[in-house]
């Protein structure tokens, strides 16, 4: 007891006497050390966070789950599954406030509805992380020795065809899903949009010309994971879905998520997804022309922050704007749909390392090797990001965090863990807000479990957003200003009866019909025979919107301008496949 007093007493002193010698504050420390041990009382720290930087990131609504140390620790809804269209303003450094009024009575109805907040079963897209669904069920079958990783792809298709024969030949199993096959990042990732399958898109995959040298480099592309597909149907008789349920979903009892868009109509408990826009002005409208016609600098001096409105639009997505066709045909790439509950399980699995309930539902070498980095995503004097198959592994000065993200219309994901922290987090949204809001969380939570200072990681990324924002729409205003001012091509507006007929561009792509109802052009095209209306952007091209992706089509004329040959459609990183020629009637010989 008298040596128990007698620390108690002097302890003060000990601790004076160590940060003097040390430089070090046992102060902080304790206190991290604390809440350390406990915790339950760090997910609850992390949740007010997460709340906090949903009200900054304006997101309507979102699901977090953490796991540490095997257990369950946070798995929460925040926010509304859907919210009316909102447009927030603010001004320099002033908070977003809401600039709707009054509040309509739908958005008043969904504010206060109990149905409509979100839970921890709440379905959500998971975006790209479904590509590590894929990699997963490819390493099963690695381990069934029904194929290996350095397996030609051509010898498990025969019909795999790319532009580069030599390519075409020596891909491996191995080079599929690491980014570096060639294709230009995002190359072929609107194709579906037009009403194309998976089919459709494996046979155009030998149209698509390589932007650099095979496994040179990164560049990040969904249409690779359809010859992943593929080879996995091949080698067991199933599809991807099938396999995917039957491997992953119903072994981790995943018994809520689903993994397409047809699937998801029928879903009750279902997030909407919500568009989410910049678009800032200066103040003073009537002479904005001006200042952003003469400004030289793009970036904002602080003495001009006040004189510049902030704004964000967060727009609820409906009908073909939620692009479910897409999903479904990108499948292997991004077409999962879950929950907070359910991807708990699906990252406690890999915290351990390819187990679950005991059983190995994957053998250690084969999880190794779908945790180990490929190909170096980015790098600087703080970290080095890597990317396996189909999960970012980032190394820097303070730890290791392995990662992907996810992203589809109206939706972002994020699953992570930090293996010797024994630490999961999972974070779905249903807003397309960046990524850096969801880093935000992230990183707070691993500072958390590592004992470091708080930092405010959303308050930081949020006002380097609106930063880079504005010097953006300045930027692209001068340009639109500069544009209307030498006018030349973008004045003209070709004779539409002279656009109309038809168009072929072959067996692979069929047809598009161009016709004019009412003085509105519209075009039918892809194979499922959806009709769009046809809006004039400048000269002879013109814009048109297929299952949420907007596509530029150009027409192209003789010399004498009196007759039109073809269209070109710009399917994405202006990627076209040519032209589509336009079929002459007799009448017109």
């Amino acid at each position: 007891m008298k040596a128990g007093i007698f620390f108690r007493k002097f302890l003060p002193l000990v601790k004076l006497l160590f940060i003097l010698l040390t430089g070090t504050s046992l102060f902080s420390t304790s206190l991290f050390s604390k809440d350390n041990r406990d915790n339950k009382a760090i997910a609850e720290r992390i949740a007010e966070y997460a709340e906090k930087v949903r009200q900054e990131w304006k997101i309507p609504g979102m699901a977090i789950s953490v796991v540490k140390d095997g257990e369950l620790t946070l798995s929460r809804g925040f926010g509304v599954k859907e919210l009316a269209t909102v447009i927030y303003t603010g001004s320099g450094n002033k908070p977003f406030t809401e600039n709707v009024e009054p509040l309509s009575e739908m958005a008043e109805k969904l504010r206060v509805a109990p149905e409509n907040r979100v839970d921890p079963n709440t379905l959500f897209h998971v975006g790209s992380i479904s590509k590590s669904f894929t990699a997963l069920v490819m390493a099963q079958l690695v381990d069934q020795k029904l194929l290996k990783w350095e397996d030609s792809v051509s010898k498990i298709l025969p019909d795999f065809q790319l532009y580069d024969k030599w390519v075409q030949e020596n891909m491996m199993v191995k080079d599929i899903m690491t980014h570096s096959t060639g294709i230009k990042g995002q190359a072929g990732t609107y194709i579906p949009n037009l009403g194309y399958v998976r089919e459709d898109i494996y046979k155009m995959l030998p149209l698509i010309k390589p932007a650099y040298s095979f496994r040179e480099r990164y560049e990040y592309n969904n249409i690779t994971f359809i010859i992943a597909a593929k080879i996995i149907e091949k080698l067991t008789g199933k599809s991807w879905e099938e396999n995917v349920r039957e491997r992953i979903l119903i072994p981790l009892g995943m018994n809520s998520t689903i993994l397409n868009g047809k699937e998801l109509l029928s879903a009750s408990n279902k997030a909407i997804p919500h568009e989410f826009n910049y678009s800032g002005a200066p103040v003073n409208k009537s002479s904005a022309q001006l200042q952003l016609k003469d400004t030289a600098q793009l970036q904002l001096r602080d003495s001009d922050q006040s004189q510049w409105k902030d704004s964000l639009t967060v727009t609820p997505l409906y009908g073909e704007d939620q692009a479910l066709h897409w999903l479904t045909v990108i499948g292997p790439a991004g077409s999962v749909i879950s929950s907070a509950n359910d991807m708990a399980k699906y990252a406690s699995f890999h915290l351990n390392r390819g187990r679950v309930n005991g059983k190995e539902l994957l053998s250690r070498e084969s999880f190794d090797f779908l945790h180990k980095g490929f190909t170096i995503t980015s790098q600087d004097s703080a970290r080095v990001t890597m990317y396996g198959h189909c999960w970012f592994i980032e190394q820097n000065s303070r730890y290791r965090v392995i990662f992907h993200t996810g992203t589809t219309w109206g939706f972002t994901a994020l699953c992570a863990f930090v293996p010797e922290q024994n630490l999961a987090i999972t974070i779905l949204v249903n807003s397309d807000q960046p990524a850096v809001a969801r880093y935000a969380i992230m990183r707070r939570l691993i500072d958390m479990y590592k004992g470091y200072p708080e930092r405010d990681y959303s308050r930081e990324y949020l006002e380097e957003y609106l930063k880079t924002s504005r010097e953006k729409r300045i930027k692209s205003e001068k340009e639109r200003l500069e544009a209307q001012e030498t006018k030349g091509g973008n004045i003209r507006i070709p004779d539409f009866k002279l656009l109309t007929g038809n168009y072929d561009k072959g067996e692979l792509f069929g047809k598009a019909i161009i016709t004019l109802e009412d003085g509105k052009l519209y075009i039918t095209v892809g194979p499922q025979g959806w009709k769009h209306r046809l809006n004039h952007s400048k000269g002879d091209t013109f814009r048109f919107s297929s299952d949420g992706h907007t596509f530029p089509l150009t027409f192209k004329f003789n010399k004498n301008r009196k007759r039109v040959t073809a269209l070109e459609i710009d399917f994405g990183n202006e990627e076209n496949f040519g032209e589509w020629r336009k079929l002459r009637c007799k009448k017109s010989q």
